[in-house]
């Protein structure tokens, strides 16, 4: 049965535990030296109208190393740049290929494809959600701290896509979560209603990093502007003040909290080099942690869509 992962909100509690579940056994396998091809003869779309490093590395090896193929189409090198209808393009995408993955500004567009599509739709980042990342960040969350159940997660920085996604995951696995950002840049009223209908009874809403981050399990945080975003950066630089994740800020946090970023970082900006260099930091596990999520998710839309 088709099923298109374009937020989080879109998935049940058993569809999570099963993506986290599945994706630790990919890395794990794979670290064993154990090849995984179960989807030999299967091919994956990425529609790319953001730029991209880890998100379009991440999805290409994953389906390369279950045996599938990718194939990566810039925006501006299909015929959307000329203004063929996204249900036009995407019935005639349906066709090609298994499943289809979208890294673009207005939530809208993947919607729009999910709708017309008969494969599965994944949103690989949208100006409102980026639900892929969130979910390889609670495998690493898993794998550092042992769970996310009885952890204080506290996002410090802009109420951007990254921080939505937080709170969707948060409303549907009810963990404690503290979302700590200046006043005029908090997350979107609508997003809490959403988290608060799906059960999000242990979110809490800031604008006061250093109070937010105590007792902190984990610390995470972002750039302060986003793509499409670049000129708004002086201003961002100013109002953010006092949102630096730093040595002073980290240490009000408890001893042993793990600092997470999903980067690219603005390194002395939204976080210091010092915490990006600490020994036994694990932004670099995050940023392979995609790969083995994007495993799991893949699998997991492809082999349902054929039952």
């Amino acid at each position: 049965m088709k099923k298109d992962l374009l937020s989080l909100l879109d998935l049940e509690k058993e569809d999570l535990i099963h993506l986290l579940e599945r994706a630790l056994q990919f890395k794990k396998r794979f670290n064993q030296g154990i090849a995984d091809r179960n989807l030999t003869g299967k091919t994956l779309g990425l529609i790319f109208d953001k730029k991209s490093t880890r998100t379009r590395v991440a999805f290409e090896t994953a389906m390369i190393q279950l045996g599938g193929t990718p194939i990566y189409m810039s925006t501006q090198d299909t015929q959307i740049s000329r203004n063929e209808p996204a249900c036009d393009t995407a019935r005639v995408l349906s066709r090609y290929m298994d499943v289809l993955a979208m890294r673009t500004f207005d939530h809208e567009m993947v919607e729009e494809f999910a709708a017309a599509s008969s494969i599965p739709v994944i949103n690989a980042l949208t100006d409102l959600f980026h639900p892929c990342q969130i979910l390889s960040d609670i495998m690493t969350v898993i794998e550092t701290k042992g769970g996310y159940q009885g952890k204080k997660i506290v996002w410090v920085g802009d109420g951007n896509n990254v921080a939505n996604s937080w709170i969707n995951a948060a409303a549907i696995l009810d963990f404690e979560l503290t979302v700590a950002t200046p006043e005029a840049y908090q997350v979107p009223e609508q997003i809490r209603l959403n988290a608060l209908e799906r059960g999000g009874r242990q979110i809490v809403f800031s604008n006061d990093p250093k109070e937010a981050v105590k007792n902190a399990d984990v610390i995470y945080t972002d750039v302060w502007a986003s793509m499409g975003q670049e000129h708004e950066q002086d201003t961002r630089v100013g109002d953010f003040d006092g949102f630096q994740v730093n040595k002073e800020l980290v240490s009000k946090a408890k001893d042993d909290v793990t600092v997470m970023h999903c980067l690219p970082a603005h390194r002395g900006e939204e976080i210091t080099e010092e915490i990006l260099e600490a020994p036994g930091a694990v932004f670099w596990d995050q940023a392979e942690n995609k790969r083995h999520m994007h495993k799991a998710i893949l699998e997991t839309l492809i082999l349902n869509n054929q039952k």
